[in-house]
């Protein structure tokens, strides 16, 4: 992928020596919505990449529990509003849960999904590193250089403080907030500061003051100075950011300048990258706005899950849809994949990293069948193959299966769902004679042979037995349909039909009594009626054939036979344009034919 290729050029150009330093974060603000897993497995294909490449590497993630609560998360309860502006990681849990804290309280699932979509990664909670000391130098270093910061803000992105503003929020010795405090001077090591009632529309503070040191935990740094402590202190190489922070006098532009002012380094190499949007919206946590992290690792398989985040150029949004189609996109792309050993993608998606290839089972296919009591799908799918599933394959399909169902029970239309009817279903009450007699032919043609049951030869002939009914694709789908499912529509006919157990075909198609003369009636059509007008020399035929309708019933059957055997009959049937007499019939003509028709 080009896009790892660029970032190690850079890194070559910078000659780092030693270990390479990847970094991502993430507020646990809410329950974690899965954009924020775009960040996470984007640093793991870097760290995966550069380490395949013989690089030494280390992945890093920090929760920044340190950030104040300045929303109330969407499932939270109003009693929790009394915390607004407390550290996450100062606010107790939901009293059902067993957690530490608010902070944990969300954050502890989503590491759990780390280890599921295989990330490899050093956890550290910003709680640890304010309050072990571990950034006093930096935070003594930007207080100190608070001037510098002011005219960044000014030049870089036009927002302009006053003199007396200190880039550090203390945790009130009152009431325990920290967003709603300011910091109006730095000397001595310690810091002025006030707990304002109206600094923020989402808090409201006590009004105390007091002058405190800022060190080992007694505040923070606002997020675009504590991007530039991590980067200073953990000596951080590559750390990318949503786009939003990416943009001209953004929030990175801010945090490259302070870095580059005050300590005098090289910003860390940025990796932006787009939002993951459903259907056209942005993700949000403490909103509860789309899909959670666990939501969606819970649904989709873990290596089409890492695709689906890395496929596209990274500074591209990731367009995601439940929509029928759009999932079998998504399998589909990644089954290509597989099956053109792309190695270096394997190794970026796959969780254990093995680039060992194997077939993937088509998704559509998957969610008929997983609708289809007692059908044993691993044997459907070996049976298919001609061949034993791998151990790799059988552990895909059974992820795949898992996903199938979860899209069935929680995504899928109306039109996906349907029940196989065991007994015969009250649609087929409404059937045509069409229809019925197109069952019929399909039947026999699905019953003659084992091989006429396999998808693709269904595929292959089913509209070619529509067509000699005569009836359209679409009569003869919806036939099959509510014969089967009691439904007008459903998935690929081809599908259904390679999987329903044969004794249903043969007692639901084969048993189906068609009326021949309402059948006449209904297709009379262009076809048939040339057919008519070849043969109106034919007399006096076997009752069976002749009739008041005697001509449309012979075109009928005929009208099966190919050209050529359509042309011998005629000739036949035509000679030296003689009547044909009732002995020519039963002893010429109708044998010739009869086992054509």
């Amino acid at each position: 992928m080009k896009w790892l290729k660029d970032i190690e050029k850079h890194l070559v150009k910078r000659k780092k020596d030693g270990v390479i330093i990847i970094n991502d974060s993430k507020t646990p603000s809410g329950k974690i919505h899965v954009g924020s897993l775009r960040g996470v497995i984007i640093h793991d294909a870097i760290f995966r990449y550069l380490q395949n490449r013989g690089h030494k590497v280390k992945f890093t993630y920090g929760i920044d529990d340190y950030d104040p609560m300045d929303g109330l998360p969407h499932d939270a309860s109003e009693e929790m509003k009394q915390h607004m502006g407390k550290p996450m990681c100062n606010i107790p849990a939901p009293s059902d849960s067993d957690a530490s804290d608010l902070a944990n309280y969300y954050i502890e699932d989503f590491l759990e999904i780390f280890k599921e979509l295989g990330v490899e990664v050093e956890i550290y909670r910003l709680r640890d590193i304010y309050r072990s000391g571990r950034f006093n130098d930096a935070i003594d270093t930007i207080l100190s250089h608070a001037d510098i910061v002011r005219d960044i803000y000014l030049e870089v992105s036009n927002s302009e403080k006053p003199d007396n503003w200190y880039p550090f929020q203390v945790v009130c010795e009152e009431c325990g907030k920290l967003g709603t405090t300011i910091v109006t001077d730095y000397s001595d090591k310690l810091v002025t500061y006030e707990c304002k009632k109206d600094l923020v529309s989402w808090a409201e503070g006590c009004g105390h003051r007091g002058r405190i040191s800022p060190f080992d935990g007694n505040g923070k740094l606002p997020w675009k100075l504590e991007w530039v402590a991590k980067w200073h202190e953990f000596g951080i190489d590559i750390e990318g950011a949503g786009m939003d922070h990416c943009t001209k006098g953004g929030s990175r532009d801010v945090g490259n300048a302070c870095f580059r002012a005050i300590f005098q380094k090289q910003p860390p190499i940025n990796v932006p990258y787009g939002f993951f949007l459903i259907n056209g919206s942005k993700m949000s946590s403490s909103k509860g706005l789309g899909f959670s992290a666990r939501d969606m690792t819970d649904f989709l398989p873990p290596e089409i899950l890492r695709y689906l985040m890395i496929n596209n150029q990274v500074k591209r949004p990731v367009e995601f849809s439940v929509d029928a189609n759009k999932m079998l996109k998504l399998f589909n792309d990644y089954d290509r994949v597989l099956a053109g050993h792309k190695d270096e993608i394997l190794n970026l998606t796959e969780t254990d990293r093995v680039t060992e290839t194997y077939k993937g089972t088509n998704f559509q296919m998957l969610t008929t069948f997983v609708q289809i009591l007692n059908l044993d799908i691993e044997k459907e799918i070996e049976k298919r193959e001609g061949r034993a599933l791998t151990e790799r394959e059988k552990s895909s399909l059974s992820s795949r299966i898992a996903s199938a169902k979860y899209w069935l029970d929680n995504y899928a239309t109306d039109e996906d769902r349907f029940e196989l009817q065991n007994e015969t279903p009250p649609l087929m009450e409404t059937l045509t004679e069409a229809q019925k007699e197109f069952l019929v032919e399909l039947g026999k043609f699905l019953t003659l042979d084992e091989t006429n049951r396999e998808e693709q030869v269904i595929k292959d002939n089913i509209y070619e037995i529509a067509r000699k009914t005569p009836i359209s694709a679409t009569d003869a789908f919806q036939a099959v349909y509510k014969s089967l499912l009691n439904k007008d529509y459903g998935s690929k006919v081809w599908i259904l039909l390679s999987a329903v157990p044969l004794k249903l075909l043969e007692d639901r198609f084969l048993t189906i009594g068609v009326n021949e003369m309402d059948f006449i009636n209904e297709v009379k059509i262009d076809e048939l009626e040339s057919v008519v007008d070849n043969i109106k020399k034919i007399q006096e035929v076997e009752d069976k054939i002749y009739s008041k309708n005697g001509e449309y019933l012979f075109a009928k059957k005929i009208s099966f036979l190919n050209m050529k055997d359509r042309d011998e009959v005629y000739f036949i049937a035509l000679k030296k344009e003689q009547d044909i007499s009732e002995d020519y019939w039963s002893a010429e003509l109708y044998p010739l034919i009869q086992d054509k028709i």
